[in-house]
């Protein structure tokens, strides 16, 4: 078994890609228009789990299998619909190399701190379809700090 992608509907495009993309640093790997069944697919990874591979998109033909990184795929349907309840899907989790930084870089792109990384080691955001995104600290967690040692949790996560 192996993991391939997680699904998440989304109802702007652009607005999503502008979240993943240009704000938490994920990069586009692949699209998919279906104009009969009218719908939009949008492959996302991380950068480091696509240059850490240097074999990254090669197929196995023997074994039927890629090597892709594992993915973020973005589904937009062309017919508007309502999606409710992305907290009951759970979350995406991302390695970061620095909390703090990567926090700091979010909030200054206007993305709310759901759940500040007050213990150096974790923090939640949410994206603009409400679907709830974990950051965890690489390797061992830093020390508390300011301002987000004394920054309360807003909304939820």
């Amino acid at each position: 078994m192996r993991y391939l992608h997680t699904m998440v509907r989304v109802t702007d495009l652009a607005q999503s890609i502008d979240f993943y993309c240009t704000k938490l640093g994920l990069v586009e790997t692949r699209r998919t228009e279906n104009e009969k069944g009218r719908y939009t697919l949008v492959f996302l990874s991380a950068p480091k789990d696509i240059s850490g591979n240097p074999d990254m998109g090669k197929q196995d033909e023997a074994r039927g299998t890629s090597t892709e990184a594992p993915r973020v795929e973005l589904t937009y349907n062309w017919d508007k619909e309502a999606y409710t309840g992305g907290r009951n899907f759970g979350h995406l989790a991302y390695e970061v190399e620095d909390i703090y930084a990567t926090c700091t870089a979010l909030k200054e792109a206007g993305v709310v701190i759901n759940r500040p990384p007050r213990d150096g080691r974790m923090a939640f955001i949410r994206s603009p379809d409400n679907i709830s995104i974990e950051l965890l600290q690489k390797g061992e967690a830093q020390g508390p700090a300011e301002p987000w040692l004394s920054m309360p949790n807003t909304g939820v996560w």
